[in-house]
């Protein structure tokens, strides 16, 4: 059963920071440009961030650059989105996914194109 799972969420304060986890289980995520969304109450949802299957090549939305980094560990077979100075704006369910796609190719920040998906870990930011 292929499956991706999230971990890491939490409450935080302003200002503070939180990493989190998506592993894979029953697939190889070698094969899989990874993105990282996010949905706030009220709001649609929206793509984070974003790695290629390589890891050499990387998106980010313009609210979280320069504060969220993604990577991956092919070898655990998990990717990572580290969170700095976060604000209560980021508050949201975070969602991890998986789009098949060219090992060179670049990844996107469109829902529309990741297969598979996780359920979701919840990120709360406030004083």
């Amino acid at each position: 059963q292929l499956q991706l799972v999230e971990s890491g969420g939490g409450l935080v304060q302003p200002g503070g920071s939180l990493r989190l986890s998506c592993a894979a289980s029953g697939f190889t995520l070698d094969y899989y440009a990874i993105g990282w969304f996010r949905q706030a109450p009220g709001k649609e949802r929206e793509g984070v961030s974003c790695i290629n299957r390589r890891g050499g090549r990387t998106n980010y939305a313009d609210s979280v650059k320069g504060r969220f980094t993604i990577s991956r560990d092919n070898a655990k077979n998990t990717v990572y989105l580290q969170m700095n100075s976060l604000k209560p704006e980021d508050t949201a369910v975070y969602y991890c996914a998986a789009d098949a796609r060219g090992l060179f190719s670049p990844c996107v920040l469109s829902g529309r194109d990741y297969e598979y998906w996780g359920q979701g870990t919840q990120v709360t930011v406030s004083s």
